[in-house]
């Protein structure tokens, strides 16, 4: 259970970045989990990353050119810099609810809660008392991937700059993050999603990562069973015509690596047609 929280702690914010989107794609985009970004006035290239929040050990995969525009690059940088151990501490301070879920919930959200936990986890929702909703939402996320051998592409990432000895940045703090989920969903809201963590749903979302379909990855992600339309605003739009209000400033001063949620990519207000509109070149890289 121990190891369990300490891996979830990490995960929480990267599994609610790329839960929701509500534009329909733009054009269909090409199958790839990277994308270079050229142009308007960069005198090197920078990219695009879409990561999965977790992945089990016999499904993670980095392809070649995944490694050669690392490689490429001279700086990581991440929704959230996990490499900051206050970031980190905040992090678990936050996993932890402001007040038990037994005051938060309703009898028939507790009912509820419970009746997942126990079907989803093993666990009681007395087990779970002092953790948030968003704590719990991960702990049952990573359950329904069926492996005990969880990567976090972000934490390989990070791993990989170290030993290159290149600075690490994010485009969001861990406080700000949680303000803006927090506020994203309803106590209601929140519980319906934890209902649809199955093995069948997260088998669904591996496959079409491995595959690197933007496209399909972009329909789970407007699935209307998550979330409301003002919730998707909240979770995907406004973060990134924040993160384009950044971007420019870090890719003119040198080649960086963007890695966030998949999710991001796609859509009429995606990173990609946002950076397009910005009179960026942004292409995707096959090979």
């Amino acid at each position: 259970m121990k190891n369990l929280f300490k891996a979830a702690v990490v995960a929480i914010a990267i599994i609610f970045s790329g839960a929701t989107q509500a534009q329909t794609t733009v054009t269909k985009l090409e199958n790839s989990l990277l994308w270079e970004v050229s142009g308007n006035g960069l005198s090197k290239p920078s990219y695009l990353y879409g990561t999965i929040h977790m992945i089990c050990g016999g499904d993670y995969f980095l392809t070649e050119k995944t490694k050669k525009a690392f490689e490429a690059s001279n700086k990581l940088v991440l929704e959230i810099n996990f490499a900051d151990p206050k970031e980190m501490t905040e992090m678990q301070k936050l996993a932890m609810g402001k007040e038990p879920l037994s005051k938060k919930l309703s009898p028939e959200q507790l009912s509820k809660l419970d009746e997942i936990l126990k079907k989803t986890t093993g666990m009681t929702v007395q087990q779970v008392d002092a953790f948030s909703l968003m704590t719990v939402m991960s702990l049952i996320s990573m359950k329904s991937f069926g492996c005990t051998d969880i990567k976090l592409y972000e934490m390989e990432f990070i791993d990989q700059a170290k030993k290159r000895n290149i600075e690490i940045g994010g485009l969001e703090t861990v406080k700000s993050q949680f303000a803006i989920l927090e506020n994203a969903y309803s106590n209601n809201e929140m519980i319906a999603m934890l209902s649809e963590s199955t093995p069948e749903e997260t088998s669904k979302l591996v496959t079409a990562y491995k595959m690197e379909n933007i496209d399909e990855l972009h329909e789970f992600s407007t699935d209307e069973r998550f979330a409301s339309e003002k919730t998707r605003k909240t979770i995907l739009d406004d973060r990134n015509s924040n993160w384009i209000n950044q971007m420019p400033i870090l890719m003119k001063k040198e080649s960086v690596f963007f890695a966030f949620g998949a999710a991001h990519l796609g859509g009429e207000f995606g990173v990609i047609n946002l950076l397009r509109k910005a009179g960026y070149s942004v292409k995707p890289v096959m090979n």
